[in-house]
C-alpha cells in the first residue's frame, strides 16, 4: 500500500537504463537526415555518428528482428525496453553490403554481445549517411525518454533513460 502511495506522487518509479549499443556522437533525433526518424514517428530515442564499426548488444535481451540487409536490428530487453538500432540512413540500397550480421532473430543475447559489424568508411564512400538512429518503440509506455546529447559515448555507456509511468 504504502508503494501504490508513493506512485501516486510520482516517487518510485522505475528507470531503465539503455547503454549505448555504439560508439560515437550523440545527436538529436530531429538532426537526422531522414524525416521518418527525425519526427519520432517510429519511437523517441537519439542518434549516433559512430566512430566504431560495431553494434553490440546494449542489454541482455531477445532479438525480435534483423533485417538480411544487416543494417538494423530490433531488440526486447530484459529490462522492458523495444529498441530499433538502425545503421546508416538508407543503407538497406546496400543490399548487405559492409555489414555483417551476427544474430539472428529469436537469439537471446547478452550485453555486450556483437550484433553487427559494418565498414563505417566504405558505407560513406558509396554516399551513404551512417548516422545511426537507436529508438525506444514503446515509448508511450514512459513518462519521459532522455538521452545523452551532445555527449561523446563509447560502447555501453549510458544512453538514454526511460522512466516508467
Amino acid at each position: 500500500m504504502f508503494q501504490r502511495a508513493l506512485r501516486s506522487f510520482g516517487l518510485h518509479r522505475r528507470r531503465n537504463v539503455l547503454l549505448s549499443p555504439l560508439a560515437g556522437k550523440v545527436i538529436p533525433l530531429s538532426e537526422v537526415g531522414d524525416p521518418t526518424f527525425a519526427s519520432g514517428s517510429l519511437g523517441e530515442g537519439v542518434a549516433i555518428i559512430p566512430t566504431g564499426s560495431k553494434v553490440v548488444a546494449p542489454s541482455d535481451a531477445k532479438v525480435k528482428a534483423i533485417f538480411p540487409t544487416g543494417h538494423a536490428v530490433a531488440l526486447h530487453t530484459n529490462e522492458g525496453l523495444d529498441v530499433l538500432i538502425h545503421v546508416g540512413l538508407d543503407t538497406y540500397k546496400l543490399e548487405g553490403r559492409h555489414f555483417k550480421v551476427h544474430a539472428a532473430v529469436g537469439d537471446t543475447v547478452k550485453k555486450g554481445d556483437v550484433l553487427i559489424e559494418f565498414d563505417r568508411e566504405a558505407i560513406r564512400k558509396e554516399g551513404y549517411d551512417v548516422t545511426a538512429p537507436i529508438l525506444i518503440c514503446n515509448a508511450v509506455e514512459f513518462s519521459s525518454i532522455k538521452g545523452s546529447v551532445g555527449d561523446t559515448v563509447s560502447e555501453l555507456e549510458k544512453l538514454i533513460t526511460a522512466r516508467e509511468r
